[in-house]
């Protein structure tokens, strides 16, 4: 298998790096090389920069105003904005529920949604996980009962990514309870300024409002908001999972922090070295840049074969991938030391023009270190996926 890139490849590779250049504002390169935090407006104004250009949905066929990227493509994109250090855009809307509107919505819903996803009208959140229910999505308990042509929906949903900015969630709810867990699922489009909505913020460990409680008490849902059919909505969450696993892995992105790493370790000193120059810390970094390569080589073997939706291989490069993004926060801070206490929340929020650290680069570290402990958890725990391996690809 030949996992070089083509002529043509690197001839679109040269283009994307161009776009980059010309078009990603310096602010937002800072705040994302910085490891400073991103506002809603940064999000919004770096997709709709993308959505200009016809490349905010780079999955996305022609069909629907997506680029109609093969794969090659899409990973050369965001391995370069990964590089760049552009904001993320965001997979809710995306990467997400669009794919499952494609796949299983109505025309009416291909018809209104899809365009305000691609040009970011909309703000997606993921109204999956609940406090009873995460790994074991299944047993989820948020009721939908249907009433003429609306659904009442009350339950909960938690660890809810940037709800507080939310137009819109897309939501698992128990249509049947009486039947087998999986089989009595659908699949709603809720829109989160219906009265009966209620978001309540949960702080992280890195002091940041990033994730969410939210509540329904007597939602009201018009009924052709469901996809698909009632009762099917497990089929269509399988799918979406599939999408938002593959993405996970964030080579490009590593590859910037591996960089940020060496940098760093070039500035601090140890017996009056450069740290990268001790033997020991040397081979930590040599181990993490051979795993690093090791993804991506894997990445480029799975989209050659990969037509369109993801399988289980999604499973391995969510593992390593998320591995590897705290494998770097884990050695930045070890290069640190000490020095990573300090907690400036005023130069993390852009309050600040510089840390009260004297140190820019490292002061964002030790928040960055604790929010990245989630990344083996969200998508489906690592633990999970192990099992996804064991019994879809080594028949266990």
């Amino acid at each position: 298998m030949d996992l070089s890139y083509t002529a043509a490849d690197l001839a679109f590779r040269d283009k994307v790096r161009a776009f980059l250049a010309a078009n990603l504002p310096p602010d937002l390169q800072k705040k994302v090389r910085n490891h400073l935090r991103l506002t809603r407006n940064d999000y919004v104004r770096w997709h709709q920069i993308a959505a200009r250009q016809g490349w905010s949905a780079p999955g996305w066929p022609v069909e629907y105003g997506g680029p109609g990227w093969t794969p090659t493509q899409r990973h050369i994109w965001e391995e370069e904005c990964g590089r760049a250090g552009t904001p993320q855009i965001l997979p809710f809307g995306v990467n997400m529920v669009a794919p499952v509107i494609m796949a299983f919505g109505s025309a009416a819903q291909k018809a209104h949604y899809l365009p305000r996803i691609l040009n970011c009208e909309d703000w997606w959140c993921q109204g999956y996980s609940e406090p009873g229910s995460g790994s074991d999505l299944a047993s989820l308990k948020t009721r939908a009962v249907r009433v003429n042509d609306v659904y009442i929906v009350n339950g909960q949903k938690t660890w809810t990514t940037l709800a507080q900015h939310a137009d819109m969630m897309f939501c698992l709810v128990r249509t049947d309870p009486d039947v087998r867990k999986q089989e009595g699922i659908s699949f709603l489009l809720i829109d989160m300024t219906s009265p009966g909505i209620t978001v309540r913020p949960i702080i992280t460990l890195d002091e940041e409002h990033e994730v969410n409680e939210v509540f329904f008490e007597n939602v009201r849902v018009p009924a052709v908001n469901l996809v698909g059919q009632e009762n099917k909505g497990w089929t269509y969450a399988k799918y979406l999972l599939g999408h938002e696993r593959t993405g996970i892995a964030g080579v490009g992105r590593s590859k910037r922090e591996l960089a940020f790493l060496k940098k760093l370790a070039m500035e601090h000193t140890r017996h009056g070295k450069p740290l990268l120059q001790d033997p020991l810390f040397a081979s930590k970094v040599a181990n993490v840049e051979i795993e690093l390569m090791a993804l991506e080589t894997t990445v480029l073997r799975v989209i050659t074969r990969q037509a369109h939706s993801p399988g289980p291989e999604a499973s391995l490069l969510k593992i390593r991938g998320t591995e590897i993004q705290q494998w770097l926060t884990e050695l930045m801070i070890e290069v640190l030391g000490p020095n990573a206490l300090p907690f400036d929340l005023a130069y993390l929020d852009g309050d600040s023009e510089h840390a009260v650290t004297g140190d820019d680069a490292g002061a964002p570290l030790g928040a960055n270190y604790l929010n990245m402990r989630k990344t083996s958890i969200y998508g489906g725990s690592n633990e999970i996926q192990k099992n996804i391996i064991a019994q879809m690809i080594l028949g266990l």
